[in-house]
């Protein structure tokens, strides 16, 4: 095999793991295949202390074989989307940041939340999300998106992508052309927007738009179809030279780095496949290729393309040109400067930072409709929706190795309140629904916090079960549950159920 040829390919691949330490499959990947970019999940991280150690150690493995840094990336974009909580700023979801109506304070927290992954070896960010909220039946975006409004997404996407950059981090925008409008979750399938040029250009690729004005280090794809653009709708965008050629470089003038998202969602995995994929991705004009998971796909897919060039179907001027994109954007200080990164990082969670989160948490709260507080002197039933399996989005907490809760109770506890709870999963089985109302019977106040009801079934059952002059209804992630049960005492969000999140909430029910 031609070194020099790998050597090029592999910078133009980011890859993931799973452990906390550098394990021996991420070896092989940063010495024999030379792959020129890390991604983190929650998997492989615990404590700032932890992550410092682990991307020192991810770059010293590098650079024992390349001169050329790695990218260390991960998806810090607040809410329910933090790779790491464990000692760092608690970051609102997106929306969150709408509904608290600063953008001053939008672009300073990010700002915040950027250094602070900076000093722990963190470059770049697979954030903003741009997306535009235009269909309540997303399951993938919801509170993920700056608001429902390409005018929102654009001033409140555009003062978080500066916070970071001005933080000396790498700044992606995602998910071009805009995965706002489906109702299908591409880690599980393939779906298509079929709006034509003119709606596309007015609302998704708005805030796109705006971004590459702004210099976007980067720009993420989706795997979405969009027949206006790309006719044959078999092809997602990732894999679309029409949308990431034609569109993105040629008709809106970006010149920086097209990163695709993960190969491995079911969108590419269970079409073209990841190998075939991420040969497709960069004859489409993509520069680097998202892996996150399985050594083995990654191996391949790297070997497909090694073959593609040598057979002539991605020509090395394709490879080249991808190579000078991400060669350029290694030269930024986060990348370059690797070695001057704190193993010890301090400085994390300053109370002004703190105090700015919770300042606009607490802005965020809405309150939906008639509300009346709860009883203090009576008993309270709490019912909580919790994320049990791990997903792309839907991450299970992990502290110090055990399950971190996303409950009300132990703030309720510490208010003195009598507290009993009944907990069952996202997915809301029968069983879980009938014991959950077997629980609730008689009580004097139920408190119920849902996660994404508007698309389960269990959990719609659950809240028109319980009598409604009784309940009150905190949604735990999207806050078009509310409107499942429009007669409850209270119906309240945050965007998200997180402590930080579920802080203001409890303070409101509590209120006199």
């Amino acid at each position: 095999m031609n070194q020099e040829l790998q050597k090029k390919i592999g910078q133009l691949f980011m890859v993931g793991f799973d452990a906390l330490e550098v394990n021996e499959g991420i070896t092989r990947l940063i010495q024999q295949q030379k792959v020129g970019g890390i991604i983190l999940f929650r998997r492989n991280m615990q404590t700032p202390g932890q992550v410092a150690t682990l991307c020192r150690h991810l770059q010293e493995i590098n650079a024992q074989v390349s001169d050329v840094p790695l990218l260390i990336a991960l998806d810090q974009e607040g809410g329910m989307v933090m790779r790491i909580e464990q000692g760092v700023t608690p970051i609102p979801a997106a929306m969150a940041f709408q509904a608290a109506g600063s953008i001053q304070d939008c672009e300073a927290l990010n700002h915040i939340s950027g250094n602070e992954m900076r000093q722990i070896g963190i470059n770049m960010f697979l954030a903003p999300v741009l997306d535009v909220n235009n269909n309540q039946q997303n399951p993938i975006i919801g509170v993920r998106a700056y608001g429902e409004e390409p005018e929102s997404v654009i001033k409140y996407g555009m003062a978080a992508m500066r916070g970071l950059q001005s933080a000396g981090m790498i700044a992606t925008a995602k998910h071009f052309p805009g995965h706002g409008d489906t109702s299908t979750d591409t880690h599980y399938a393939m779906s298509l927007v079929p709006h034509d040029k003119e709606r596309l250009h007015a609302v998704e690729l708005a805030p796109f738009k705006a971004a590459i004005a702004q210099g976007v280090n980067a720009i993420m794809t989706t795997h979405l179809a969009f027949p206006a653009i790309e006719p044959d709708i078999t092809v997602p965008a990732t894999l679309s030279k029409a949308v990431l050629t034609d569109l993105l470089r040629d008709e809106m003038g970006f010149k920086g780095v097209i990163i695709s998202d993960c190969l491995e969602m079911a969108a590419i995995f269970e079409g073209v496949g990841v190998a075939r994929g991420a040969v497709a991705t960069l004859q489409a004009g993509a520069d680097i290729v998202l892996i996150s998971h399985q050594e083995t796909r990654q191996q391949a897919a790297i070997e497909a393309v090694v073959q593609a060039v040598e057979q002539g179907s991605i020509s090395i001027e394709r490879i080249n040109d991808a190579l000078q994109r991400v060669s350029q954007l290694k030269t930024i200080n986060a990348v370059s400067e690797w070695r001057s990164t704190p193993t010890r990082p301090e400085g994390l969670r300053k109370p002004e930072a703190l105090a700015l989160a919770r300042k606009l948490q607490n802005a965020a709260l809405l309150v939906q409709g008639n509300f009346r507080p709860l009883d203090v002197g009576l008993p309270v039933t709490l019912i909580t929706v919790e994320v049990r399996s791990r997903s792309e989005v839907d991450e299970v907490v992990m502290v110090r190795n055990k399950e971190a809760r996303s409950s009300m109770l132990p703030a309720l506890l510490e208010a003195g309140i009598s507290v009993r709870e009944y907990m069952l999963s996202a997915e809301a089985s029968e069983e879980e629904v009938v014991n959950a109302i077997a629980f609730a019977e008689g009580a004097q106040q139920i408190v119920l916090q849902t996660y994404n009801a508007m698309f389960v079934k269990g959990q719609q059952r659950l809240l028109a079960a319980i009598p409604h002059d009784k309940l009150w209804v905190v949604a735990g992630r999207l806050p078009y549950d509310l409107d499942l049960a429009p007669m409850a005492q209270g119906r309240l969000a945050s965007y998200g159920c997180r402590p930080a999140a579920l802080e203001p909430i409890v303070e409101k029910l509590l209120s006199a």
